[in-house]
């Protein structure tokens, strides 16, 4: 791709989750510079191009009118799902392209508020929908799963209908509640995004626990006897699990002695049969919760993030220090503690703490650059780019590396 079209780009991106609670796609917000025409066939042969059969479903959502126009008008068929806000389609030019482009055989996503659905004439032109629901939908639904509680215990209550839209797809949603009533009793096909401060606040009186998928793999793998990379890269998917990893393998129960600052070295001075040991003890108490998965995985994709944005010219040593910054990042939401007091209990580099706690050090701008990149508010990832000469090109091309090298779980 040339220069100027990832450079004069601001990329963003939200994860999609399916029914299974596993990656089911990925939204790319693409906002583009008013001033800097954009070469639009380029910019979506390339995105078509970094693609493989195993990479995540993509929804492209341009952030503004002009590059949305370009898109619907160039798009040849083939080309990702194209989200059109609702209210654009007032827009005579944008009506008129949303038409064409569905008779060229593209995939379009009508995106607005449940309370206001498109007009039929208009409706037909999009294959699915990313909805939002309002306060009074929102109230709607939990009328709707009272109503179903009090008939399940056949108390004479009026069934009240819920206003969710069976295999749609839902954004902002702000509880829990509301993420399982779209996702298991709707069928929902995926969610923008994860209420993570509901789940976590609904699972608060449960201690944080690590995930049992991921203790039984790494003990399949340790069987298996694979490499001592294969283990730290399972044990990376969950920062609770490498969390209390690193505080076993320096604590007084091991009698190391010297400081275990590292996952790698951790798994070198326990050896298979203790680490094993120490994972059968795990097992029982370990989480089978379903909605804590997106919280692992959103983790993991932070921590990608940080270490591609200052992968250059580092030392692999350093690099999993920058992945780890990462994936702690939100260790204290889930460990429902300060960050600063649980990273203080591992002999961590200096540089982790001062990125995840204090917002600064060298691992800071590229730590902060890929939490800016998880939202939507593209002039402050312009601005960090700027406060850290960080280049639109190599922040984008950062971004796409990972989220293209992302796998879903089909079906989920």
């Amino acid at each position: 791709m040339v220069q100027s079209v990832l450079g004069s780009l601001v990329l963003a991106y939200l994860p999609l989750w399916g029914r299974g609670r596993t990656l089911a796609g990925v939204e790319l917000k693409v906002q583009s510079d008013a001033l800097a025409p954009v070469d639009t066939p380029h910019l979506l042969r390339t995105l078509v191009e970094l693609w493989t059969a195993s990479s995540p479903p993509l929804l492209l959502a341009p952030q503004n009118r002009q590059l949305l126009c370009d898109m619907l008008e160039h798009a040849p068929r083939g080309t990702p799902w194209i989200a059109v806000p609702g209210e654009w389609l007032d827009d005579s030019a944008i009506h008129e392209r949303v038409k064409a482009a569905h008779q060229r055989g593209l995939r379009l996503v009508w995106r607005g508020e449940l309370s206001r659905l498109p007009e039929p004439g208009i409706a037909v032109c999009f294959e699915n929908s990313l909805l939002s629901l309002s306060a009074e939908n929102a109230a709607a639904v939990l009328q709707a799963q009272s109503a179903a509680r009090a008939a399940a215990k056949n108390e004479k209550h009026a069934p009240a209908a819920s206003p969710v839209i069976n295999g749609q797809m839902y954004e902002n949603l702000p509880s829990r509640a509301l993420l399982t009533h779209c996702l298991d009793e709707h069928k929902a096909l995926a969610i923008a995004g994860w209420p993570i401060e509901d789940i976590l606040y609904s699972l608060r009186h449960q201690p944080a626990a690590p995930s049992h998928h991921i203790i039984l793999r790494l003990m399949k793998a340790i069987d298996a006897d694979q490499s001592l990379e294969t283990f730290e890269n399972i044990v990376s998917e969950d920062p609770v699990l490498a969390y209390r990893f690193m505080v076993y393998t320096n604590s007084a129960a091991l009698g190391l002695r010297t400081g275990v600052d590292s996952l790698r070295r951790g798994f070198v001075m326990m050896g298979y049969g203790s680490l094993k040991r120490w994972l059968s003890d795990q097992l029982p108490h370990a989480s089978t919760e379903p909605d804590m998965e997106p919280v692992r995985a959103g983790a993991v994709i932070r921590a990608l993030l940080t270490d591609h944005l200052l992968e250059a010219g580092i030392q692999n040593e350093l690099r999993r220090e920058v992945y780890l910054c990462g994936l702690f990042h939100t260790l204290g939401d889930l460990l429902g503690e300060p960050l600063g007091n649980a990273l203080h209990r591992i002999p961590l580099s200096e540089r982790i703490y001062d990125a995840a706690v204090m917002h600064t050090g060298p691992y800071a701008p590229a730590l902060e650059m890929a939490l800016a990149l998880e939202g939507d508010d593209c002039a402050a990832i312009r601005e960090l780019g700027e406060t850290y000469e960080m280049g639109l090109e190599e922040v984008n091309r950062a971004l796409l590396r990972v989220l293209s090298s992302l796998e879903v779980v089909r079906g989920s």
